[in-house]
């Protein structure tokens, strides 16, 4: 379960942009959408979903492009650029790109992520100097690094590793600050990788593979991050590489023909090049026969989004992942995307504490039997940079306060909360006919 995510100095947000999905307090309705766990002698109640709103380049994709960024780089144990260029997300790559392009001065890149796994707290933070915008050639350096475990400190690497009481994580370290701790920091000391990072590469080596395994376990498979959905596909391969097949999944056809698909099934037609897949609906034809078309073909846009994407869903459902989403709903009916929230929110079918995050434009979330105050975060931009906060910011008192089932969307649309533009075209509308009036005068 994802806690807490922060971030300073990433692309528009110079200032630090804290995402926090714990239960803020003194939030009253929709308790079923709570999530408990209990780690150590510690209760954490989170969220089960979260929306974001704001204007065009406020920064929502930014918050989750910058989740996406740490996760790429504690996967690859580095800060060096990768050849890699499979993702969306030019800044998974291309760090050169992550620092804001405003600030006149060089300041560090900081990444900090609160989760629980296996009733574990664990809190990482990562602190980077990536010089400044678009410096590819910079010399890069990991300033601090810090891992806590229940709120015990694990190690804190600066231009040395301090290694903290290992007994705290003894199930996860063979000798628990026994012998030879004190001799292989030393040897950290004198070979530690400023692009490197500690958790991965000298803490897994010398003390406990087994709990790097549990945290980058939790990245790769628990933390699903899509940056721009839109380009989502899914890669699925078969067991038998030699032939070309067509796989249906069940689970997603009964979603798919709920949701409306226009054939009669769908399918996946393997590549037996790459072992990739392409989504395909299966059509009977006049002369009983089945043939496969590239689903681009038969179904419509939001179909095949629907179709991608929600296999993610029912993993998330299954495992108790974290699924965060750019503009989940681009291009799906908001009554099948109200549903799937519903699901997160209902605590028979998510028993494994699984949480949908996402960002959005549409009003009709904004609603208080659907969302929780401490549910719905707004970004803004100014001259600053992008500000990030949380309905349930504004407290229930006071002439600002947000009171129990208030109308959040006209309070949004008549600027009671911020994260709005007026925009207005007409002025560039009516220069461009006055031209064009003035032109056929002089003709």
């Amino acid at each position: 379960m994802l806690y807490e995510f922060s971030v300073k100095n990433y692309k528009s947000f110079a200032e630090e942009a804290v995402f926090s999905m714990a239960k803020a307090p003194k939030q009253k309705g929709l308790d079923y959408s709570i999530l408990t766990e209990k780690c150590s002698k510690n209760k954490y109640e989170g969220l089960s979903s979260s929306v974001i709103y704001g204007p065009n380049a406020a920064g929502k994709t930014n918050i989750i492009g910058a989740m996406d960024v740490l996760r790429s780089i504690i996967l690859r144990g580095h800060i060096r650029n990768t050849e890699d260029d499979n993702s969306p997300n030019k800044a998974v790559f291309s760090l050169e790109l992550i620092p804001n392009n405003t600030l006149p001065n060089k300041e560090p890149v900081c990444f900090c992520i609160k989760f629980i796994e296996n009733n574990a707290f664990i809190e990482y933070d990562l602190e980077l100097d990536l010089g400044t915008f678009l410096q590819s050639k910079y010399k890069r350096k990991i300033i601090s690094e810090k891992l806590s475990v229940d709120k015990h400190l694990i190690f804190n690497r600066t231009d040395h590793v301090t290694i903290g009481n290992l007994e705290n994580i003894k199930n996860y370290v063979p000798y628990a600050q026994g012998l030879g701790a004190d001799y292989a920091k030393d040897i950290l000391d004198n070979s530690l990788d400023p692009e490197e990072l500690f958790l991965t590469n000298g803490f897994k080596l010398v003390f406990s593979s087994e709990l790097v395994k549990l945290i980058t376990d939790w990245f790769l498979k628990k933390f699903m991050v899509i940056y721009r959905s839109d380009s989502v596909q899914l890669i699925r391969r078969f067991s038998n590489p030699n032939k070309s097949m067509i796989y249906v999944d069940k689970t997603t056809n009964q979603a798919a023909k709920i949701f409306g698909i226009g054939s009669g099934s769908l399918g996946y037609f393997r590549n037996k090049e790459d072992g990739t897949a392409l989504l395909c609906s299966m059509i009977k034809t006049s002369d009983n026969n089945n043939v496969a078309l590239v689903a681009d073909i038969f179904e419509s846009y939001g179909t095949i989004r629907f179709v991608n994407l929600f296999p993610l869903v029912i993993k998330a459902i299954q495992t108790g992942s974290t699924l965060v989403v750019d503009e989940f709903d681009a291009s799906i009916h908001p009554m099948a995307l109200m549903n799937i929230i519903n699901i997160f929110h209902n605590d028979e079918i998510n028993i494994h504490h699984a949480q949908l995050i996402f960002n959005t434009h549409n009003p009709i979330f904004l609603n208080s039997n659907l969302f929780r105050r401490d549910e719905i975060k707004f970004t803004e931009r100014d001259d600053a940079g992008s500000q990030l906060y949380s309905l349930s910011d504004f407290g229930t008192s006071g002439p600002n306060g947000v009171r129990k089932n208030e109308d959040y969307m006209n309070n949004y649309f008549v600027n009671r909360y911020g994260a709005i533009k007026d925009i207005d075209f007409a002025p560039i509308f009516e220069e461009l006919m006055s031209r064009e009036a003035e032109v056929t005068q002089d003709e």
